[in-house]
């Protein structure tokens, strides 16, 4: 089964467990084993940021503590087990995960069961076990590129999930909980091994984009690699685990105006105030070495938001032909903040610039 050009790369594999994780039959045989062939697929697809799933019909604690016994049960983000239609448990699984039905693929050895799942969800990418020992090699389980944000996907989807159920359950006001997450950012400057998580946030991201500008690899490297520029990641974590990489900051530099060229954060990360702290730190850099501080906007359909971050953190819309810079902290330097909600006010000792471009 080779994939067309069209089609995406698999994002999540879900897995039947009866004669296809494991072999044998849980509930007959009691004691079920793990081929090597199939350790192999579930660790390698995991390195390459693929999520993986379980949807089988089984006992629910039984099989999950021998999947646990068996020392893979922290690779799978979600489990439907239960005596449902597969179908319902594939479709509830990519509706949580917010996937596409084309980028989910399921492994069975019942040719009946692929059969239903095909039926009602036919974009769904359907293999019999006994593929399990090709999957790393068909194309569809190899992505262009594997960051470091790809690698420990799975574990930035586990840490979501305790996040969100936390969030579910806290009774107190949403600013409390922010600052009891004990979130953390980080920004650095850019690396060769970063710029393929960068292009994918310019790309991405579009409610938190300043601009809508693309970068491209080429672009990136090209910049990446000029003294006039200087290139900016974002990270984010809190007490559940890494958000990973959240944002890009790109700036011209300069001696006297420090000029921001893209502010992109992502789109999950809006509620913390991410984009709101970038540039509140970028002020008080500003603020320290007394340059005015400029910043690109274009208005795209989707970017509102971040025109409102803009205005909240005291930019002021006016025509400027200056070409301006920022100063970063030094090589190598990470600037660490504690978040807290909300936007600062802007230092008085800042001249703010919001230069509007026009629209693509």
């Amino acid at each position: 089964m080779g994939r067309a050009v069209s089609e995406p790369i698999v994002k999540c594999l879900v897995w039947d467990l009866d004669n296809t994780l494991w072999k044998g039959t849980l509930l007959e045989d009691g004691e079920v084993v793990l081929d090597d062939q199939v350790r192999d697929a579930v660790v390698g697809l995991d390195s390459r940021g693929i999520l993986q799933a379980v949807a089988s019909k089984n006992d629910h604690d039984h099989a999950w503590e021998r999947l646990a016994a068996l020392g893979i049960a922290e690779y799978f983000v979600l489990a439907r087990i239960g005596w449902g239609p597969k179908s319902e448990s594939i479709r509830e699984i990519a509706d949580q995960l917010s996937f596409a039905y084309d980028t989910i693929a399921f492994v069975d050895d019942q040719p009946a069961e692929r059969a239903e799942v095909a039926f009602h969800l036919p974009q769904v990418r359907c293999y019999p076990a006994e593929r399990i020992p090709e999957l790393l090699i068909l194309p569809e389980y190899k992505p262009t590129a594997v960051t470091v944000d790809s690698r420990r996907r799975r574990q930035m989807y586990q840490a979501n999930q305790l996040r969100q159920a936390e969030q579910e359950s806290f009774t107190g006001p949403s600013e409390q909980f922010l600052r009891s997450l004990e979130l953390a950012m980080e920004i650095n400057q850019a690396t060769v091994e970063d710029l393929s998580r960068v292009e994918e946030l310019t790309l991405r991201t579009s409610q938190m984009n300043a601009t809508g500008v693309h970068y491209s690899d080429v672009d990136l490297r090209a910049l990446l690699d000029d003294p006039g520029h200087e290139m900016l990641t974002v990270t984010m974590s809190d007490r559940f685990g890494p958000h990973g990489a959240v944002g890009v900051v790109l700036l011209e530099t300069g001696p006297m105006v420090w000029h921001l060229k893209l502010l992109a954060t992502s789109c999950r990360v809006v509620s913390f105030g991410a984009g709101a702290t970038v540039l509140n730190w970028l002020i008080g850099e500003a603020a320290a070495a007394g340059t005015h501080l400029v910043a690109d906007f274009r208005p795209t359909s989707r970017n509102r938001i971040m025109e409102v971050a803009y205005r909240f953190a005291g930019f002021t819309e006016e025509h400027c032909e200056c070409r301006v810079a920022l100063r970063p902290a030094g090589d190598g330097d990470t600037q660490r903040l504690h978040l807290t909600p909300g936007p600062r006010p802007a230092p008085a000792a800042v001249r703010l610039t919001a230069v509007r471009l026009a629209a693509p």
